[in-house]
């Protein structure tokens, strides 16, 4: 758990109306169809450093071409096989997820750090590393694809604590009982 002194670990996710966060074969442009950076600035501007998967990392890369006003701060993937060529904007860790956000949380100072990517979601969630969700829901149906959250992950008991809408699209916030 953070303290008054320092950001928070949100997890981040865009969903479907039916809990998906990417479409069959991992496809995520039904997003960029419904959402900016510009959709909830506030999230950008409270964010300092985000931790994705290397998966996440691929649709990331889009995300920055087609939203290049988007900068959630210091970038740093979690992934087993870094790229022959990394991105030198980019951080690539091979650590185990508590130093992974133990180094993306120094990163951020006192500003969030914002968990993308299903795999490392889960991983963080699983170790009581987060401190609140967000999901931004959007007005679609999939019925197939990556849900939420994976099979097996444990129970989590959440307390909603804002919800704000944006154009077509629905935030909701949730703190982690822990």
């Amino acid at each position: 758990m953070t303290d008054a002194s320092t950001g928070k670990v949100v997890v981040n996710r865009a969903m479907s109306l039916d809990g998906f966060i990417a479409g069959p074969g991992h496809t995520m442009d039904w997003i960029f169809e419904h959402m900016t950076s510009a959709t909830f600035p506030e999230v950008m501007e409270a964010t300092g450093a985000m931790l994705i998967g290397r998966g996440t990392y691929e649709v990331g890369k889009r995300m920055s071409d087609e939203n290049p006003d988007y900068d959630g701060g210091a970038q740093f993937v979690l992934t087993h096989r870094p790229p022959d060529e990394p991105d030198p904007s980019v951080t690539f860790l091979t650590c185990d997820i508590e130093e992974a956000v133990a180094t993306a949380r120094r990163a951020a100072g006192d500003k969030n750090l914002e968990i993308l990517g299903a795999d490392v979601a889960a991983q963080c969630l699983q170790r009581g590393l987060v401190d609140e969700i967000l999901v931004y829901v959007l007005p679609v149906v999939l019925s197939d694809g990556v849900r939420f959250a994976p099979p097996g992950l444990d129970r989590i008991d959440l307390e909603p604590f804002s919800n704000v809408q944006s154009g077509r699209v629905t935030m909701l916030r949730f703190r982690v009982r822990k």
